[in-house]
């Protein structure tokens, strides 16, 4: 289905700036460091489970429910193709289109690869006739975010090389990932939040910001990594591996050892990643955790250092920051939740006090999927077992809920401390407890509170069941799958376009009142979530964990065989 000539004939056409020949203000000084090579014979694990064959009865089963996906996906990218083309996002609600991200056509970018494992060749070669014509010197904004740059354009355009082997699409990665590695053109040669396009044209140099979120720089190290590997040229990967060095050297030494602050400052001469005090696997910070096992895959665990890092992390994490909530359902009480510690400095004492905040996201829930990655990729069981707790915790909220779906932000009730952190038994539920707790009306028992009740089309439930439905086999996680898409698909669908639109309040019993929508379509509903959902139900063998690693856009990057 995906052979032969492209469908829709293109004419590369280079951007009118081509910033790896312009001169930098602060030039590397120093040589670049080389990708890091795996030694001969060194034996990698599996991460996939090792499926059987499957019954016919089985096989009809998910043969239609991977159809039911790409339906949707269909009539969400046709509703793009209509009403928002090359626009960064569909509105689905008014059938229209806004810019949001540079006006690169960022839904278009975005979803190259869905469209080729799905088998949408048409619709992927038009798609790549339109990215040929990307001018990445023309912005509908003078700042450019480097994050979301980095994770929706560049590895959109790596993974869609990756898959097609369309020479366009390697040329215009090679130009954004010059444009990227401008973001490094500070005294420092640290990378900037928000790159200053005029400042490149001028030679000006970057000038950084004095604080970020931990997430913004420690989330190019995949793309970054990956664009070295295909074009031979160390310097993408050699600009990640100085700050790779800064947080190796300073992951012990924050006030909550193995784990960065939520805030971070790359700015001045002494880069800064120690001294916040709110630590968190949520919005902010979650990607860069999501990396550091990953960054190991995709280098075939070659580096001692970055193991180290995703070691420290994990063990950090699971001391620090999961909790047990307490449920009405005791006996289905093995499952945890992610929250956020904030370090509260104690006079008196001379030592620091861990306050656990039990407030969770939905952007944490693809924690249970990265420890479950780790433990296949660094044969420790601990870590699997942990993320299928997690990734259990996660399937509760979806279940607990009248539509189905998880709210954007809310807060559980965590078992009574002492608990241990096994045996369901040992948290039994507390009617008395439950009773005297305060907490908002209307929710289902168990939850306190819902700060946040959306669900934006985000896929980081699906994306955790998904690993652990390829890395474990257990039947389990795709009957989760399925559940969670019925609920998604029945819940989004914006009957105004055929598009994806968000949920405003999630607590609605849709059996009594109209669940109400928002005008939004990110480029993660097609890029990610219905990714996700597609893979949960197709062959293990399409986007095989052993063979690639997916970005925390749902990008999958060739690994380098070794």
């Amino acid at each position: 289905m995906n052979t032969g000539e492209a469908l829709y004939p293109y004419a590369a056409v280079k951007s009118s700036i081509e910033w790896s020949k312009l001169k930098p203000r602060y030039p590397n000084k120093q040589s670049p460091t080389q990708l890091p090579a795996t030694e001969p014979g060194t034996a990698h694990p599996p991460i996939q489970h090792r499926f059987k064959r499957e019954s016919g009865h089985d096989r009809k089963r998910r043969d239609a429910r991977r159809r039911a996906v790409r339906d949707l996906t269909i009539k969400s990218w046709s509703a793009y193709r209509k009403y928002a083309w090359k626009k960064d996002a569909l509105l689905p609600l008014s059938a229209t289109g806004k810019d949001q991200f540079s006006g690169w056509a960022a839904t278009l970018v975005d979803s190259l690869d869905t469209l080729w494992i799905m088998g949408l060749r048409e619709e992927f070669d038009e798609a790549v006739a339109a990215v040929a014509e990307i001018d990445f010197a023309n912005s509908s904004s003078p700042m450019i975010n480097i994050f979301e740059t980095n994770i929706r354009y560049l590895g959109g355009l790596l993974a869609a090389y990756d898959l097609s082997k369309r020479d366009v699409l390697l040329q215009k990665a090679i130009e954004l990932g010059d444009l990227i590695y401008a973001g490094f053109d500070t005294p420092t040669r640290m990378p900037v939040d928000n790159i200053n396009l005029l400042a490149i044209k001028l030679g000006e140099g970057q000038m950084i910001e004095p604080q970020v979120v931990s997430a913004s720089p420690g989330t190019l190290s995949l793309e970054l990594t990956h664009l070295s590997q295909l074009t031979g040229d160390p310097k993408y990967y050699s600009a990640i591996a100085r700050l790779n060095a800064l947080f190796s050297v300073s992951q012990n030494k924050t006030l909550l050892p193995g784990l960065f602050p939520m805030y971070i400052s790359l700015w001045g001469p002494k880069p800064d990643v120690i001294s916040g005090t709110r630590f968190t696997l949520g919005g902010g910070a979650d990607s860069m955790y999501e990396y550091l096992p990953k960054l190991s895959q995709l280098l075939n665990n070659a580096a001692p250092s970055l193991v180290s890092l995703s070691h420290n992390f994990l063990s950090s994490a699971s001391a620090n920051l999961f909790y047990r909530p307490m449920i009405p359902d005791s006996s289905a009480n093995d499952i945890m939740i992610s929250g956020t510690a904030n370090i509260l400095p104690s006079p008196d004492t001379k030592t620091n006090s861990v306050q656990l905040s039990p407030e969770t996201e939905h952007l944490t829930c693809f924690i249970g999927g990265t420890y479950a990655l780790a433990g296949r990729l660094f044969s420790t069981a601990e870590y699997l077992e942990t993320g299928s707790r997690l990734t259990r915790g996660c399937v509760h909220m979806y279940k607990s809920f009248p539509t189905g779906l998880m709210p954007e932000r809310l807060t559980m009730l965590p078992c009574p401390p002492g608990v241990p952190s096994h045996a369901a038994e040992s948290c039994q539920w507390n009617q008395t407890l439950w009773d005297a707790t305060e907490k908002q009306q209307g929710l289902p028992r168990g939850f306190v509170s819902a700060t946040d009740r959306r669900y934006i089309l985000r896929p980081e439930a699906i994306e955790s069941v998904f690993y652990m439905w390829r890395i474990t086999g257990e039947p389990e996680w795709e009957a989760a799958a399925w559940d969670m898409f019925l609920a998604v698909a029945n819940a989004v669908f914006a009957k105004e376009t055929g598009g994806g639109a968000s949920v405003k309040d999630v607590t609605v019993d849709p059996s009594k009142e109209d669940v109400e929508r928002s005008d939004e379509m990110e480029s993660f509903w097609i890029a990610e979530t219905l990714k996700y959902f597609y893979l949960a139900f197709s062959p293990p063998d399409l986007i095989s964990l052993d063979k690639y690693v997916l970005n925390t856009e749902a990008h999958p990057f060739l690994r380098p065989e070794w």
